[in-house]
């Protein structure tokens, strides 16, 4: 006989003669010695290709108590095996049989606590694998379960999405196709494993309106909180061309269920559950709570109100500012983050309670609740540093809808906090433009007291001044400066000086103090010292005889890159370029004053 083959023998025979000593033995007699021998000649058997016969042990009526108690132990080496062995070959079906005969005989705490382990145990790219396999094996022990029934859902739940919480989230098409590590299927396992629990408390629900036994349902709510935050948070949900049935989508549509069946859909939307998180003596662990929390209610928003998953069932007696009120602190929690596909939802999120609005509709007392000028604080943000340009894009577009559905007192209050907190020239520029464009429709189409007399010269007093008078980095500023030179060319043209209607008139010669004439020596001096700048390169060149000699030159404070002496010039001369048309614009400013001051005097004369 082959010594291979002998071993094989001898490992069923010692499995058959373990089996048969505690055959004669009383469940209370079994010892751990006998446990430790059946685990060892179960694993020989497995592991020697025996499956076979360790099925019909196991399946064989007379030894139902041995595998009710000592049968758990081999849920580790079946594991090990079933992954060892090719899909189609009868050895891993053996073992399929087997890991099913367990979770019908073993006593099911035991077996409970093997499985878990090895959920826990398992890692990296077996993770899907491992749970998938015993997804079905787990629902059928704790459906056996009396007590503590609700506990052991909530950690088996938890266990499985700690395990899940590392993996990378498939983002883009391709990557949701190929579903390499088998999170998309697995996620979706998970929602399958956990509706016979749903169903549980429903009935229970259906039963009882004052339904007591809240741990269950507790449970499940955690479990979806869990899922919103990972994988929906970080998932693609929308339509993607050439996927049917998008496993993300499917997944958001089983949680937003679970959530409705269970009652607690609506009040999550809209009530934060203070009451109802747990009491952490330590501080960090509250703050993690918190903000874990905030996550998947921030993803929940997005999923009812931007991909319209359970919109069927949301009350239509809201209306779209107090849907915006509601959405606010969700937006903000999103708009703090960088990760692009968490960004995106805050801002499509913003961008669909925005377009529920009519223009002009928003009081200006929204103004006074934090999120309200936080939110738009963080959309300069994302405006000036994302490093994506779409999302710059579609930050600035949000804006100008968020300003345009204020009333005046709204878009006068905002103005002012953005020029106050945005601290970049560009975004006060379109601030300025977008004051300028208010003053119009109060000349042309309607009074307001906002833009007019003394609220606009309070206004004024913030966009017509320089930040550091003629010391301001006139480069760096130029976009600003441009913005209150053209709003003050329109007043002066716009409104004589007999009418008045801004108050340009009565604070011209504050104006002329704190932006003109500064602004006129700030030019003089750049224009000198860049034309320095310009004359010295040129001479350190001829010197040089090379106009690639490399070296770093700063502009508006920062080192630029080491660039050619050539190429330093073509900065130098953009500067100039820029300075001319400041100085262009500031020139016709001046004129205009002039021109309108003389006419005024004449007609007074």
């Amino acid at each position: 006989m082959p010594e291979e083959h002998s071993q094989t023998v001898m490992a069923v025979d010692e499995l058959q003669a373990i089996i048969q000593r505690c055959q004669i033995l009383e469940e209370a007699d079994f010892k751990g010695e006998d446990f430790n021998l059946f685990q060892v000649a179960g694993q020989k058997c497995l592991e020697d290709g025996y499956a076979a016969q360790l099925l019909e042990v196991i399946q064989n009526e007379k030894n139902k108590v041995i595998i009710k108690n000592m049968g758990w132990n081999l849920i580790s080496p079946l594991v090990r095996c079933i992954f060892m062995y090719k899909q189609e070959d009868d050895k891993r079906e053996h073992c399929l049989r087997i890991l099913d005969q367990l979770a019908q005989l073993c006593n099911p705490k035991e077996l409970f606590l093997g499985l878990l382990e090895q959920i826990e145990q398992t890692s990296g790219e077996q993770v899907c694998q491992t749970v998938m396999l015993l997804l079905q094996p787990l629902q059928t022990v704790l459906l056996k379960l009396q007590n503590k029934k609700a506990y052991s859902v909530g950690l088996s739940l938890a266990m499985i999405m700690n395990q899940l919480t590392p993996l990378p989230v498939p983002y883009t098409k391709q990557q949701i196709q190929e579903d390499k590590l088998g999170l998309c299927q697995c996620c979706n396992a998970v929602v399958d494993f956990a509706k016979p629990f749903v169903n549980e408390v429903v009935k229970n629900m259906e039963k009882s309106s004052e339904y007591n036994d809240m741990e269950l349902k507790e449970e499940l709510i955690k479990f979806c909180m869990q899922s919103l935050k990972y994988p929906l948070l970080a998932a693609q949900l929308e339509h993607l061309e050439g996927i049917e049935d998008h496993p993300f989508r499917h997944f958001a549509t089983e949680i937003t269920d679970i959530l409705w069946n269970v009652g607690e859909l609506i009040p999550l939307v809209f009530v934060h559950r203070k009451g109802k998180s747990p009491h952490w003596e330590n501080q960090e662990f509250a703050d993690i709570e918190r903000k874990n929390s905030a996550d998947s209610l921030a993803c929940l928003s997005y999923l009812m109100f931007v991909q319209h998953f359970g919109v069927e069932c949301f009350p239509v007696v809201f209306s779209p500012s107090y849907l915006l009120l509601c959405n606010m602190t969700h937006i903000e929690v999103l708009l703090k983050r960088t990760e692009e596909s968490v960004l995106s939802k805050g801002l499509d999120l913003f961008e669909s309670c925005l377009l529920r609005m009519e223009d002009n509709s928003l009081l200006h007392h929204y103004l006074e609740l934090r999120g309200f000028i936080n939110v738009p604080q963080d959309l300069v943000k994302i405006m000036t540093l994302c490093p994506m340009e779409h999302m710059r894009k579609k930050s600035l577009n949000i804006l100008q809808l968020f300003i345009d559905k204020f009333d005046t007192e709204g878009k006068y209050t905002l103005f002012r906090c953005l020029l106050k907190t945005s601290n970049h020239a560009g975004v006060e520029g379109y601030i300025i433009k977008n004051i300028k464009d208010q003053i119009h429709l109060a000349l042309t189409e309607y009074d307001n007291i906002w833009f007019t007399g003394h609220h606009l010269i309070s206004l004024l007093d913030l966009a017509l001044s320089l930040p550091e008078g003629a010391e301001t980095d006139l480069l760096q500023n130029s976009d600003r400066i441009l913005a209150s030179l053209n709003l003050l060319r329109y007043l002066v043209i716009k409104d004589c000086e007999s009418d008045n209607q801004t108050g340009v008139w009565t604070t011209l010669g504050k104006i002329e103090q704190n932006f003109l004439k500064p602004l006129r020596v700030g030019l003089n001096m750049s224009k000198a010292h860049y034309e320095a700048e310009i004359k010295n390169k040129k001479e350190n060149r001829k010197e040089a005889h090379s106009s690639n000699t490399v070296c770093s030159v700063t502009v508006s404070g920062e080192k630029m890159p080491a660039m050619t002496t050539g190429m330093q010039l073509q900065v130098l001369h953009s500067a100039l370029f820029t300075f001319d048309l400041i100085e262009s614009v500031l020139a016709r400013v001046e004129e205009l004053i002039e021109v309108k001051t003389k006419a005024a005097m004449d007609e007074n004369s």
